[in-house]
């Protein structure tokens, strides 16, 4: 970061402070009554990756100025995020609406429903949207509507690619920015290439021995050209995910030394256990410095709209993560979210439990929540901020915030659905990757359903007592021998959730080398044909009665960013299934589905590993 830029920033923003425009409507205090909101979404930051947050084993890192944002504020210890995945958190917290209801619980997505490994799966994730579509009205749009500006910095990732329609300006934002900054990755490898003082060098050390990060200066320009009109900052920081690295070798030293582990000579490798990784650590005070920056310049530039006054005085500030912490991957242990179990890609505690901090108008000070709540309920929080009516007749699966913040925020009964009624329970859905779970949590309960047929059908675990007591937040003792009867009723309630959102079930695969009960029985295709945009099939069945056919199909076949859609298809007297072809198809395949969940697909598309760059069309039929 160049000081003397933000400097130059502050001195503008010193002569708006004595004028500006006193024409909007006020509240009582003389405050313009529509705030400015900046939402600050760290990448994969875990709850114990912020040093307030420690509790049991301190770890390493510093986070002074996010530390320093929680005593000026509110922390919430139970903060979920709504999926353990970076995409469906994304679209969820934007749309204000359950990964499964927009039918959008994993990353990229826009696949046909295909097991990782044909032969050693025995479990296949179900179709899930590469997209949150534009008819989802999102936060910048709503905002818009009540005379908002709004801007995106860095991640986006609500599309099937990062790049790929829709782009933020699609979906409402005034201007985006993108830049990766400091966490582009290094040249030639991460103990190469460190940033130094040199002024041609793009990420130069400024005065502190930090990097400039253009993230974070397309943020603060944002907020420096805006600041005039009430604002909506959406600062998604591309840190802290890998590439695990650090562009700042004394800051990365200093780790090395607190941490009592030697420099390292190989880049590739990091295998020390627990929070002991000085890469990463680097990485969380970087971030930190930054959201600091963030934090100083509202802290020191006049508002313009509120003569006499500073920007954060008018301004609610979120800090939080898109999911837990993710711990390592291959050959790299990168943080430990212990006492929590697990982390990114997994919903027990560890993978959707996050740092949530937030401030502004009418907020207390250092005060400590062990409310419930959710990424989801940003939307209508800051709908009741901003004064901005909810899109017509949109449904939010978030509840406002607004009243247990102000009001108080250790008393849950603040916290109501949309039918009014007080929320006791969190949902998460991840019928994907390894996990294949999903779970709920009713006030000190917590159940997970487990799809995968090898594993125990249902865990249950009892986090806290009285919402606030700790028991085993670890999840480490399983009481569902002991407490049956309250794990089914909990997996009733469960199912009661997904099937209101219409939510997609996993598949069995009759192709697994798995040994599982009905798998003999699955169908067999005997036919298929195709006239015009009419296509159909015949199948014999085996045992297992067909409930579902499903037509998938693509209209962007052997392009770049090659997406598909489900349409349900029709099943016919004399085990006949046809479906009509959407206009522009380039490549289809169907799905069966029986009553015991085994897919059958035809054609017969194997495993995701026999696939590069995603490109499935390669096996399914083309539309000539």
């Amino acid at each position: 970061m160049n000081i003397r830029w933000l400097k130059g920033l502050v001195a503008v923003a010193t002569v708006l402070f004595v004028c500006g425009p006193a024409t909007e409507g006020r509240t009582d205090d003389g405050r313009p009554d529509k705030p400015n909101v900046v939402l600050i979404l760290a990448d994969d930051l875990g709850w114990q990756d912020v040093k307030c947050y420690d509790i049991d084993e301190p770890s390493s890192y510093e986070t002074p100025n996010i530390d320093q944002l929680a005593r000026e504020g509110v922390k919430f210890w139970q903060a979920y995020s709504p999926a353990p995945t970076c995409a469906p958190s994304r679209g969820s917290i934007l749309a204000g609406k359950h990964p499964a209801r927009l039918q959008r619980t994993h990353v990229v997505g826009g696949a046909p429903p295909i097991p990782q490994s044909e032969k050693a799966w025995p479990v296949i994730s179900p179709w899930y949207s590469g997209r949150l579509p534009v008819k989802e009205i999102i936060i910048p749009e709503a905002l818009k509507a009540n005379g908002y500006v709004s801007g995106h910095v860095g991640k986006w990732h609500i599309a099937i690619n990062h790049h790929a329609f829709p782009q933020p300006k699609d979906h409402g934002f005034d201007c985006s920015e993108s830049n990766l900054g400091v966490t582009r990755k290094m040249t030639p490898h991460r103990l190469a290439g460190f940033a130094t003082t040199a002024k041609n060098d793009p990420f130069r050390l400024d005065e502190n021995g930090f990097p400039c990060d253009q993230n974070n200066i397309d943020a603060l320009e944002f907020i420096q050209q805006s600041k005039d009109k009430p604002f909506f900052l959406y600062y998604a920081t591309w840190l802290v995910h890998a590439p695990i690295q650090s562009r700042s070798e004394a800051l990365f030293r200093k780790y090395c030394a607190k941490m009592g582990v030697p420099y390292p000579k190989d880049p590739k490798v990091w295998n020390v256990k627990g929070q002991n990784n000085p890469y990463y650590a680097a990485m969380v005070e970087m971030l930190d410095y930054y959201v600091g920056q963030v934090l100083g310049y509202l802290k020191t530039t006049g508002d313009p709209r509120w003569p006499g006054h500073r920007l954060v005085e008018n301004t609610y500030i979120i800090f939080t993560s898109d999911n837990g912490g993710m711990e390592e991957h291959p050959g790299e242990i990168i943080t430990d979210n212990y006492p929590l179990d697990k982390g990114k890609i997994h919903a027990k505690e560890g993978g959707i439990r996050v740092p949530l901090i937030i401030t502004g108008p009418g907020i207390p000070v250092a005060q400590e929540s062990n409310v419930m709540v959710n990424g989801m309920d940003f939307y209508p929080t800051i709908l009741s901020w901003t004064g901005t009516d909810r899109p017509g007749a949109q449904l939010l699966d978030g509840a406002d915030l607004s009243r247990l913040l102000s009001q108080n925020p250790q008393d849950q009964n603040l916290v109501v659905d949309a039918d009014g009624k007080v929320r006791d329970s969190m949902m998460h859905h991840f019928p994907n990757s390894a996990s294949m779970h999903s779970t709920l949590r009713v006030g000190d309960y917590k159940v997970i359903r487990n799809f995968n047929p090898t594993r125990v059908p249902l865990e249950l675990y009892r986090l806290y007592k009285n919402g606030t007591r700790r028991v085993d937040i670890e999840e480490m003792k399983n009481l569902a021998g002991a407490m049956p009867e309250k794990a089914r009723q909990m997996d009733r309630l469960l199912q009661e959730k997904l099937e209101e959102m219409d939510a997609g079930f996993p598949y069995l695969n009759p192709y697994c080398s798995t040994r599982l009960a009905h798998k003999e029985g699955a169908c067999k295709v005997l036919a298929h044909g195709r006239q015009d945009r009419e296509v159909w099939l015949t199948y014999g069945e085996q045992g297992n009665k067909v409930v579902r056919a499903d037509l998938l199909y693509t209209t962007t076949g052997g392009q770049k960013y090659e997406e598909w859609y489900r349409a349900a298809a029709n099943i016919e007297e004399g085990s006949k299934v046809s479906a009509v072809l959407p206009e522009g198809t380039t490549h289809y395949l169907f799905n069966l589905i029986d009553e015991h969940k085994f897919l059958v697909s035809h054609p017969r598309m194997g495993g995701m590993n026999d696939y590069k760059h995603g490109n499935y069309s390669t096996r399914a039929f083309a539309v000539e």
